[in-house]
């Protein structure tokens, strides 16, 4: 097993895939936490729809570089998603509901109208689900991610209080002179970077898996706001490695195989936070 895995890994595009999985994982479960504890959770749900649209218009316009126009669109939507969930007449859930439906019909649709491609297919499965993904990665993408990730782990460090204070009180955050708004579309706009980062490896219909999971996870272990975050970037990480290195050795899609893991990974740390308790 061993010698296999050695020989995939003199492969460029088997460690491009390993680094940015990790850069995935890390990103994702520190904002995770954020989101599963507001409640908020299905955000990367909805916007990872969002960003499969936009890929179809991009690949529509033919455009060489997708991130021209999936990372504006997927940034724009998050910021209405988070205006959206703010109204009183649109509850947070419901817009998300219909901007993901909505941009996932709409993304098909241009894809099957517009495509000239003869593995319609399989493109929309590559897209939803991160079944070849892997072998696209490039340095470039590596590249992108690594600022990216350096980027995301810098602003959460420099707001953690902040962050922390809008996670668990807003109205204390609020009257204490803290700008609610200002770090709740701050969180928005980053996990929407992270997810449009995240779509090449794991597929748009996976992302939300990756924020959910890992920060659920902790959550059965840990109660303390640091140990959870601490704890679901390890799970986090852990489970990516784990999940690609599966994938690479059995030849399964990179996207289920992750989440897979992260499934069996939840209910190991709820029978551990079970038998703890007791």
């Amino acid at each position: 097993m061993f010698e296999t895995l050695w020989e995939y890994l003199q492969y460029p595009f088997v460690r491009y895939a390993l680094i940015v999985g990790v850069l995935v994982a890390l990103c994702s479960s520190l904002l995770g936490v954020t989101l599963v504890l507001k409640r908020f959770s299905f955000i990367g749900d909805g916007l990872s729809h969002v960003a499969f649209g936009a890929m179809a218009i991009a690949a529509v316009l033919n455009l060489t570089n997708e991130l021209l126009i999936v990372m504006p669109i997927t940034v724009i939507s998050a910021v209405l998603l988070l205006r959206t969930g703010q109204n009183a007449k649109i509850k947070g859930d419901a817009a998300i509901a219909m901007i993901s439906v909505g941009a996932l019909a709409f993304g098909y649709l241009l894809m099957n109208v517009f495509s000239t491609s003869s593995h319609l297919s399989g493109d929309v499965c590559s897209t939803l689900f991160g079944s070849t993904s892997m072998v696209t990665l490039t340095l470039t993408d590596v590249w992108i991610c690594t600022v990216i990730s350096v980027i995301v782990v810098a602003v959460f460090l420099l707001f953690y209080n902040k962050i922390f204070a809008v996670t668990f009180d807003e109205g204390f955050a609020l009257a204490s002179g803290t700008g609610v708004k200002r770090y709740n579309l701050l969180l928005a706009i980053v996990i929407a970077v992270v997810i449009v980062m995240s779509m090449k490896l794991v597929g748009s219909l996976m992302i939300s898996a990756l924020v959910i999971f890992p920060a659920v996870s902790a959550m059965r272990l840990f109660k303390s706001f640091r140990s959870v975050t601490v704890c679901s970037v390890v799970l986090s990480v852990t489970c990516a490695l784990a999940g690609m290195v599966i994938s690479i050795l059995a030849g399964t899609p990179v996207g289920p195989t992750i989440v897979g893991v992260n499934v069996a990974v939840f209910f190991l740390c709820a029978g551990l936070g079970a038998l703890l308790r007791r």
